[in-house]
């Protein structure tokens, strides 16, 4: 028997732990999929309520032993109890489901590697705060922090064969240092898929971690882009792109890094400043960080009302501001972040809601979602791999105002977004949603 053969099972002999497939349409049952593991004697309840008389069963995806199985184990064994007075035999004791314990194993995994990236990502923003408070008066010492938190994250990225990409919780890290630590870690990420060398992603990852490393003396008047700013307020805004290279060059930053920081905000249409490049004119570091410094503002802008959630941002820079960048850049961040990067909220084809919530750079198309659910707590939702399921995919990408109030609160779409790596899992032991 291959692993998707089924077998027709009446509902009264349904157990957790069962593989099932329904052969309902989407909108006659409120599961998230057709296809799923029984979790729980509620579920059980809510398929015997759909007036069914069978389901498929598949034995080879199931944790019990196949049904036949079983049924021939109880029929073999030997009878050990007494038969006097017409005494019946004492029952079979069946063997232990673990089923439960098996997904609540799951969850606590599931939840240990979100943790990790959360802890991983507010240390890296502690880090950057401390080393920008040295760079004028200490700045060898800054540099050398700086090198030491890029080295660790290119070593952990060069260290795993995968690398998926996480949306973080709301509110973690340092207020102040959101912005370029975000900017290094989508560099990074960057650097890795354009096959850098460990060198190159080291240059890259500095000249993203200090970019706006300028901005320090800047009141929050002029720290960011705003409308209807003066002549004079753009000029002193604009002016932290030099004070960044200045420090840069305090600090003993390589050539390279300070090209890289001297090009963040020029585009290869020409429309960026402060030297209005285009074209072959900007490095190979300038083209990448340019386009990451971008994307990210438009996901986390200085106003919140103005901010586009990921798939939005991706749509803008790919349909209407394609020549603002390199072309192979482009194309390399989007397949990289997916057509649903994490923090985009979805309905699904059978018109449930979900949020992405990681992106495996190697299998950009099929995201990882947490879905609407309300049979099951937020806090214990498990996260559906869409890879695992080919037959659910995406229908289409909401604004977080388009989602009922219920959906709304459940999947709490993030008011800034920012993401951190972890190291990619085999999906088959996270396990798939029941």
């Amino acid at each position: 028997m291959d692993d998707n053969t089924a077998i027709p099972i009446a509902i009264d002999q349904l157990r957790i732990g069962m593989y099932i497939q329904l052969g309902l349409n989407w909108m006659s049952h409120p599961f998230p999929v057709s296809s799923f593991r029984i979790a729980s004697e509620s579920q059980i309840e809510i398929l015997r309520g759909l007036g069914l008389s069978e389901v498929r069963y598949v034995p080879a995806k199931s944790d019990p032993a196949p049904l036949a199985g079983m049924q021939e184990k109880a029929a073999t064994v030997p009878d050990t109890q007494p038969q006097s007075n017409g005494t019946a035999a004492a029952p079979v004791p069946a063997e232990p489901d673990d089923s439960a314990l098996r997904l609540r194993l799951q969850l606590l995994e599931q939840h240990r590697r979100l943790e990790a990236c959360d802890q991983r990502f507010m240390a890296a923003t502690r880090n950057y705060r401390k080393l920008v408070e040295k760079v004028e008066g200490g700045p060898t010492l800054a540099r050398l922090e700086s090198e030491a938190l890029v080295t660790d994250c290119v070593q952990d990225l060069l260290d795993n064969t995968e690398s998926v990409i996480s949306l973080l919780s709301e509110g973690v890290g340092e207020r102040n240092a959101l912005h370029p630590v975000n900017v290094m870690v989508l560099c990074l990420l960057m650097g890795k898929a354009q096959g850098l060398s460990p060198e190159g992603m080291q240059d890259l990852g500095m000249a993203a971690l200090l970019h706006d490393i300028g901005k320090m003396r800047l009141p929050d008047s002029v720290n960011g882009p705003q409308a209807g700013m003066t002549p004079a307020e753009q000029a002193r805004y604009r002016s932290h792109v030099g004070e960044s290279v200045r420090l840069g060059q305090s600090m003993g930053l390589s050539s390279g890094v300070l090209l890289a920081i001297a090009q963040h905000h020029e585009m290869a249409d020409g429309s960026g400043f402060p030297l209005r490049l285009k074209g072959e004119e900007l490095c190979q570091l300038g083209r990448t960080l340019s386009l990451v410094n971008h994307y990210e503002r438009l996901c986390n802008p200085g106003r919140s009302a103005a901010a586009l959630t990921p798939h939005e941002a991706l749509s803008i820079m790919f349909a209407q501001q394609k020549g603002c960048f390199d072309a192979v850049v482009l194309n390399t961040f989007i397949r990289m972040m997916g057509v649903y990067p994490p923090g985009s909220v979805v309905q699904l084809v059978n018109d449930r809601y979900a949020m992405v919530v990681s992106v495996n750079s190697s299998r950009p198309l099929r995201p990882r979602v947490i879905v609407h659910d309300t049979r099951v707590p937020r806090d214990e939702a498990l996260i559906l791999d869409l890879e695992t399921v080919p037959e659910l995919g995406i229908r289409r990408s909401l604004r977080p105002a388009q989602l009922p109030r219920e959906a709304l609160e459940y999947l709490s779409p993030r008011k800034r977004i920012c993401y951190f790596f972890e190291r990619a899992v085999n999906q088959a032991a996270v396990g798939e949603r029941t």
